[in-house]
């Protein structure tokens, strides 16, 4: 049997990180070739009050391990936010890959019926099924750092497109 809920998340999950994977490798390769300082494109924005390509990798990478974790009942691990290079964004992307994928289907079997609460404890919190969750709010805003990460790149003059952002599926 097959999980609705670990179909619609780790394997496009792991498209996606391993798209970003190859988008940032393009990006170092840019900096590189341009003789540009990386540093300029690791705290570029697409605006003041965005965060800047760093964080936004970084924040992707923190949904792909709660959303994995959460939907099979897992404690979600709490990773530093250290990074500083090229390097390290890889290195993150890697861990997190290997983190969603060290699940296995079974661990999402009946997960619809979880409930997901989110900040628990907070004035913030919120009680979701893990479908409302996954594709209300996880998915979302998995994407929406994704997609970020992409657009401050393509702004800054990264030779990707689409295909680049979709990676291999």
């Amino acid at each position: 049997m097959t999980s609705p809920l670990y179909n619609a998340s780790v394997p496009v999950m792991q498209q996606m990180l391993r798209a970003l994977s190859d988008v940032l490798k393009k990006a170092e390769d840019h900096a590189a070739q341009k003789n540009i300082d990386p540093n300029a494109l690791l705290q570029a924005r697409l605006f003041p009050d965005m965060f800047p390509l760093i964080r936004q990798v970084q924040i992707a990478a923190d949904f792909s391990k709660g959303i994995a974790s959460r939907l099979a009942g897992a404690e979600v691990p709490s990773w530093p936010d250290t990074e500083a290079s090229f390097a390290d964004m890889q290195a993150l992307i890697e861990k997190a890959l290997a983190h969603i994928g060290s699940f296995k289907l079974d661990q999402f079997d009946s997960s619809e019926s979880r409930e997901i609460v989110l900040r628990p404890g907070t004035p913030k919190e919120k009680t979701l099924t893990a479908t409302a969750y996954l594709l209300h709010y996880g998915l979302p805003q998995f994407f929406f750092h994704v997609t970020t990460a992409y657009a401050i790149l393509r702004h800054n003059g990264v030779d990707v497109g689409k295909r680049d952002y979709m990676g291999s599926y």
